[in-house]
């Protein structure tokens, strides 16, 4: 197995790394004008936003996954800022693109990839989680605007986020797929109330939100109204695809080799431990395994191949490892791990594991829960059938 770029890619990398150690300097972390200033540079360039108009503010280059991958492991290995990585852009933005108006497009992604605009996702429920599909939350249209009531939970960032994507049924007589919308809200209208929800870490990056006659333009649907559903799965697509990045995988697992090698057990250092040499074998494994698929559907996408399933592979492979390497952490921290972690002014330099492993629960759910996940692969994917009680509901069941 080749799993080289090759002469032409290979040239594009150095072209990248050269672009880096003339514009970028490590010194430049802190400083948003020269962070803006590089991105624009960058653009610029073609080398990130390289999947968006110029007319939104991308580069639009042609589609090239090994670049913009190459692209994305020269940026990550000097600590570069590429595009920015939030809801926003990662999922909201490309939804635009596929189901958004004119007006939509140019109101809305280029003030958010340029980081002006915040964006809160809103689809989780009190009674409708895994089964999204339940959601209560309703919308009527009165004249030129929707009318919102109801209620999220989970929502990340409410607190900062200027504005929100939201589902809400809009057809309430129609089947509870059908009877869904996409709509675009204002986060400062009136009517809503934010309740931030304290985790265990002692963070509160989640809240619940409520929504009492909250209103919103009627041309801020995306797509067509009750097509909210299909809308959403375009959404999920591109969230799982964040969750499931074999790159961020591999990081994490470098690091834990790391507080590995400055560990130690009863036995002595935790390196010379075989228990803790066969976890971090195994868990390697998982990783490469990862990096291999993801090498796979990189190759297809390259020939413009699609490989849905292997987005949902990757997100739950990732959510695996994420587990695994935590628990792992936690046991070389040992007592240490019994500690609430400190914020990032505190003593404890190895806190940010504890927050890990509190983390690495919570991401069983994001992009859709992990047992949704295997059960979409095991119908969509392998073709295995429904649980026994969907078949004996049809008759089917022998």
């Amino acid at each position: 197995m080749d799993l080289t770029y090759g002469k032409e890619h290979s040239q594009f990398r150095s072209e990248v790394q050269q672009f880096v150690a003339e514009h970028w300097s490590m010194n430049y972390r802190s400083d948003e004008r020269k962070i803006s200033k590089f991105r624009d540079l960058a653009t610029e360039r073609g080398y990130i936003y390289r999947w968006l108009p110029q007319v939104y503010g991308g580069s639009e280059q042609p589609t090239d996954p090994i670049r913009a991958r190459i692209v994305s492991e020269v940026f990550d290995a000097a600590k570069a800022p590429g595009e920015i990585r939030n809801s926003g852009v990662n999922i909201l933005v490309p939804t635009l693109l596929t189901h958004g108006s004119a007006e939509q497009k140019t109101r809305f992604i280029e003030p958010t990839i340029r980081g002006h605009y915040i964006w809160c996702q809103g689809y989780s429920e009190p009674g409708s989680g895994s089964d999204l599909a339940s959601l209560r939350t309703s919308a009527v249209l009165d004249g030129d605007e929707w009318v919102i009531n109801g209620q999220k939970i989970w929502t990340s960032h409410a607190r900062k986020a200027q504005y929100m994507f939201i589902l809400v049924r809009t057809e309430p007589d129609a089947s509870k797929h059908a009877g869904i919308s996409y709509l675009l809200l204002d986060m400062t209208s009136p009517g809503i109330t934010i309740r931030p929800l304290k985790q265990i870490t002692g963070e509160a990056t989640f809240n619940e939100v409520f929504f009492n006659q909250v209103r919103t333009p009627a041309d801020w649907i995306v797509g067509e109204r009750g097509q909210g559903w299909k809308i959403s799965r375009t959404t999920m697509k591109h969230e799982r695809r964040t969750i499931g990045y074999a790159p961020a995988t591999e990081r994490l697992f470098d690091n834990l080799v790391k507080l590995a090698r400055r560990s130690s057990t009863a036995y002595g250092p935790a390196l010379q431990d075989i228990n803790v040499l066969q976890e971090i074998t195994r868990i390697e494994g998982y990783v490469l395994a990862q990096r291999a698929a993801s090498y796979h559907q990189l190759s297809m996408a390259a020939v413009d191949q699609e490989t849905p399933m292997f987005a949902l592979i990757a997100k739950l492979l990732a959510t695996e490892i994420g587990h695994d390497i935590a628990r792992l952490a936690l046991k070389l921290l040992s007592d240490e791990a019994l500690v609430m972690p400190q914020d990032d002014t505190g003593s404890r330099p190895d806190s940010k594991w504890v927050n890990q492993f509190l983390g690495s629960l919570g991401v069983s759910i994001a992009g859709g829960t992990s047992n949704i996940q295997r059960n979409i692969i095991a119908e969509r994917g392998l073709g295995l059938p429904r649980h026994g009680y969907e078949q004996s509901r049809t008759g089917d069941r022998k």
